[in-house]
Order: structure tokens, then sequence, then C-alpha cells
């Protein structure tokens, strides 16, 4: 261990760079949640249970979604129900 260390070249903020398209959170995930998602990948060799949860996140969204015309479609029909109604 050196008995000075020499900073002037030191620069302050976050070491890992932004990676385009990601935002770093802090979220509280379920002890056997985490567990399930890291057994996973160690189960499939290796990988990220990160990325892991990403994609089961996009599934369900993705699921769940609804097209823009059904949307309207029901907008619709609820605004003509309501007219209709009073």
């Amino acid at each position: 261990m050196k008995t000075t260390y020499d900073f002037s070249q030191g620069t302050r903020g976050a070491i890992d760079p932004i990676v385009h398209g990601k935002t770093r959170i802090t979220i509280r995930i379920d002890d056997d949640i985490l567990e399930w998602f890291r057994n996973e990948v160690h189960a499939a060799g290796g990988g990220n249970y990160q990325t892991l949860i990403n994609h089961a996140l996009r599934e369900y969204v993705q699921a769940h979604a609804q097209p823009f015309e059904e949307i309207v479609r029901r907008v619709v029909r609820e605004e003509l129900s309501a007219f209709n109604a009073g």
C-alpha cells in the first residue's frame, strides 16, 4: 500500500457507463421470486437473472396490451351507452 495516492485526475460520478435504453432503479422483489429467477438462469447454464426478469415483464405487458383500435372501440361503446341511457 502506498503512503499517498494522487486523485488529481479522478472524476466523480457513476463508474458504470449508462446503457442506452436502460434505467437503473432500486426495487424490492420477494425473496422467493428472485430465487426462482436466479435458479432458472442457473439451470439454463448461466446468464443474467435481470435479463430474464425483463423478458418476463415484457411478455406480460405484450400479453395484456390492447391494440389502440380496441381501446377506441371500447370507449366509443361506453360513451354511446351512457348517451343512450341518459
